[in-house]
């Protein structure tokens, strides 16, 4: 109940924000509205090719959320076990790619890294090269801190059962922390999802890309970026909907 009742808040909040800012703009300009407005053709064929990139949004976020996942639980258990030299591995991962903004490390993973390793990389694989690798300190320290909640009493189980360490990690530790931190996971795929919109600037026709190009076509940059706000606002509304609803039935 008090879920539904900070959705409808929310959307509330974002209807009145949006009046005030329309109401706000000098009364000089003239609006276009016709040129997202699924009454006419131009409108409807305009909102057809702006709803053409939540494909490579969706996708993109989904595989980059993946490797940043894999990369950030290879990272963590460098940092949870007590090989000093594992840790400051650990450690020094961490604070280098953190330092790094996204939009420079995307940049430099299409422009540089082909040259370093002799590939082409296509826009899509370097975006998601590039997110996974700035996503993964942080989903890196989200399961350090959920393997740390673990009960030592569990590990000690392991133990006594005649466990290696890789056998109580993978069959005691891990599944009780993924249960842990699923819904700060959940929280860290919506912010993926706000950084895909960096890989437009290499040109992968994700939302922001193709806002970015039927601006240029139609000079209407204020109707079509409104729009492309409600795309973002609207999607990530139905993720975090869902992430709540996962956060509520772990609690339960």
């Amino acid at each position: 109940m008090k879920f539904k009742l900070n959705t409808k808040f929310l959307y509330l909040f974002c209807i009145l924000f949006i009046s005030i800012f329309l109401s706000g703009c000098s009364s000089n300009y003239k609006w276009g509205w016709y040129v997202i407005s699924p009454s006419n053709k131009i409108g409807l064929s305009n909102i057809e090719f702006l709803l053409g990139g939540l494909k490579f949004t969706i996708t993109v976020s989904i595989i980059a959320m993946f490797f940043a996942i894999l990369l950030g639980l290879i990272i963590s258990i460098a940092g949870t076990t007590k090989n000093k030299f594992l840790n400051v591995i650990n450690v020094s991962y961490i604070e280098v790619i953190r330092a790094i903004p996204v939009l420079v490390m995307i940049l430099w993973v299409y422009y540089g890294l082909p040259v370093l390793l002799n590939l082409n990389f296509s826009a899509f694989a370097a975006g998601i090269i590039a997110l996974s690798i700035c996503e993964s300190p942080f989903i890196s320290e989200i399961f350090r801190s959920g393997i740390q909640a673990v009960p030592a009493g569990q590990k000690e189980a392991g133990t006594s059962l005649g466990l290696n360490f890789f056998q109580k990690f993978y069959l005691i530790t891990l599944p009780q922390a993924i249960r842990i931190i699923l819904p700060a996971l959940g929280n860290q795929f919506v912010y993926m999802l706000k950084m895909s919109s960096l890989v437009s600037i290499i040109g992968l026709n994700e939302l922001t890309r193709k806002a970015n190009e039927l601006v240029v076509s139609q000079y209407r940059p204020l109707e079509i970026y409104t729009f492309l706000v409600l795309e973002y606002l609207v999607l990530i509304l139905i993720v975090s909907y869902f992430v709540r609803k996962l956060e509520k039935k772990l609690r339960v």
